[in-house]
């Protein structure tokens, strides 16, 4: 199966046509334009420092429904401990430094390379990408970021510094994303970290399908902002 090569114009062929890895196509850049572009038709960028960019679409695609979010017995004990103070939005450029500086068990170096970063920061600035921040002490210990459109959320990478700090800040996101009415996160791959939280491997087919009926609501603007402090977090 081919693995297709981009050039300067904005265009993606078929995510069908992904090979069994999931890689679709080789090369372009990460101008706004074509990252919103790829995730709106399921693709999503990722490579490493000195290779060209990999455009995937993996088959069959983690996904998790909001409303399906499940927490285990001690981490409902944590959060109603509340252990951080939980933010939007407040430091995207640190959250997605400190996960690119994350160790990863199994893996060399990292995938958010300075233009990955660079190219975040500047959706975070139009306000597409965001961060669910885990804050303690005037410190940043935990996070996420990820982008949005429509009424789908796509998970890029998330760090602790403390324990629990990141599953704190990915709970509150995904309850305010059931609030917000979001339909799907796209976790991308499999790991046993997310299935716990409730997310599952769906068919490519029908992970596009649902994307397609979330990218007819309209994308939630700008800057995100929490419920009030005192709101307790939902199962």
């Amino acid at each position: 199966m081919p693995v297709y090569r981009l050039d300067e114009r904005l265009a993606f062929p078929p995510p069908e046509q992904a090979d069994p890895s999931g890689l679709l196509a080789v090369g372009g850049d990460l101008r706004p334009e074509r990252l919103l572009l790829a995730y709106a038709h399921g693709i999503f960028p990722w490579y490493s420092e000195g290779l060209p960019i990999l455009w995937h679409s993996p088959d069959p695609r983690m996904v998790l429904r909001p409303r399906d979010l499940h927490l285990s017995r001690s981490l409902r004990k944590t959060l109603r401990k509340r252990p951080f103070e939980l933010r939007f939005d407040t430091a995207f450029a640190d959250v997605i430094s400190a996960c690119a500086d994350a160790p990863r068990p199994g893996q060399d170096g990292t995938w958010i390379t300075h233009d990955m970063r660079d190219a975040y920061i500047e959706l975070h600035e139009l306000g597409y990408a965001h961060s669910a921040e885990a804050w303690r002490d005037g410190e940043l210990v935990g996070g996420l970021y990820g982008v949005a459109l429509g009424a789908a959320f796509f998970g890029e990478s998330m760090f602790a510094r403390a324990s629990e700090a990141s599953k704190v800040a990915f709970v509150d996101l995904v309850r305010h994303l059931r609030e917000w009415n979001f339909e799907i996160v796209d976790c991308q791959d499999n790991t046993a970290h997310l299935s716990r939280f409730g997310a599952t491997l769906w068919p490519r087919r029908d992970f596009l399908d649902a994307l397609a009926r979330a990218l007819r609501r309209p994308t939630r603007p700008g800057r995100w902002i929490r419920s009030p402090e005192d709101e307790a977090p939902a199962a």
